[in-house]
């Protein structure tokens, strides 16, 4: 079972909202056609629109047991539900966020590279956006930045949006490693 909510967790990211999941007329559990379900009837994986990430794990007996009205697929209650955090199964920030920061900056040629120390003090600040800022108005600003305030304001907004699309092509090419131990939990 753990394997089947891993996976679905792993999968997740093809899912972007949660939805209500409606009852029938006997009170069972139905899965509108908006929700994605995962080739295993056993599990169910959506990703809220926080970025959160829930499989809902059921045992072959419930997922088989579990018709609604007209034959339509219903949900009992599982027997598990595992929400992902961002970072809990991989660490996103050294491994995602920080490299995807560093190929940002390289792509503007701005010669700026944080390492996993200088990174996990930067974590101290919330947002990216704030994060480069702050970072920029501490050790002064690359050459190649904008002088003004709101230039400025713009560029890092534009090279956040930048370091979030290469994050994104991390994820969807699956190159984030899995902490240590998740694996050995998937089997």
């Amino acid at each position: 079972m753990a394997a089947a909510a891993s996976s679905a967790l792993q999968q997740g990211s093809n899912f972007t909202n949660a939805h209500r999941v409606p009852r029938t007329s006997s009170g069972q559990q139905r899965i509108p056609s908006g929700v994605a379900r995962r080739s295993a009837p056993s599990s169910l994986c959506f990703r809220a629109g926080s970025g959160r990430t829930a499989a809902v794990v059921r045992t072959a007996a419930a997922a088989a047991a579990a018709v609604g009205d007209g034959g339509a697929p219903a949900v009992s209650l599982p027997a598990a539900l595992l929400f992902d955090c961002d970072g809990v199964l991989v660490d996103t920030e050294k491994d995602g966020h920080r490299i995807s920061f560093n190929e940002a900056f390289a792509e503007r040629e701005l010669g700026v590279s944080w390492d996993v120390e200088l990174y996990g003090e930067l974590l101290k600040i919330g947002g990216g956006k704030e994060r480069m800022t702050a970072y920029f108005n501490k050790t002064g600003w690359p050459a190649k930045a904008p002088k003004t305030d709101e230039e400025r304001k713009e560029f890092i907004a534009s090279l956040h949006k930048r370091k979030t699309e290469l994050f994104m092509a991390l994820i969807e090419k699956k190159l984030l490693p899995l902490r240590s131990g998740v694996q050995r939990f998937q089997q």
